[in-house]
C-alpha cells in the first residue's frame, strides 16, 4: 500500500475508522485485486479504469465516484446523505442502518466494468 494512504488511514479519528475499516473490508472481499492509490488527498479504489474515493471526516466518511444508478439503493433510503454531485456522506448512526449487502452492491456499481 502506498505510504501516504497508510499515512492517511492512521490519522483516521476512532469514530470514523470504523466506517471506513468496513467499507475497506468490503472492497477488498469483493475486489480482491483492488489496489489502493492516493487521490485527490484521499484513498482510492481502483479496479482498472474505474475508481471510488473514500475520505474520512468528522461526520463520518464520504464516498465520491459511486454510480448512482448502481449504488444499492442507499441514495433512494438516505436522501440527506447525497448531494447530488456524487458524493455520499454517511455518518456512523447512518452506517449502523445501511446493511453489508447494500454497500457492497455500491461498492460493485462504482468499480465493475
Amino acid at each position: 500500500m502506498d505510504a501516504a494512504v497508510q499515512e492517511y488511514i492512521d490519522a483516521i479519528e476512532p469514530g470514523s475508522r470504523v466506517l471506513f475499516d468496513r467499507v475497506d473490508g468490503l472492497v477488498r472481499a469483493a475486489f480482491p485485486q483492488v489496489e489502493v492509490v492516493f487521490s485527490y488527498k484521499m484513498p482510492t479504489y481502483r479496479v482498472g479504469p474505474k475508481g471510488l474515493h473514500v475520505a474520512a471526516w468528522k461526520h463520518g466518511i464520504s464516498l465520491y465516484g459511486w454510480n448512482g444508478e448502481a449504488d444499492g439503493g442507499l441514495a433512494a433510503r438516505f436522501p440527506k446523505a447525497t448531494s447530488g454531485r456524487g458524493t455520499l456522506k454517511i455518518t456512523p448512526d447512518m452506517g449502523t442502518q445501511i446493511s453489508d449487502a447494500e454497500l457492497t452492491a455500491l461498492i460493485r456499481g462504482a468499480l465493475a466494468s
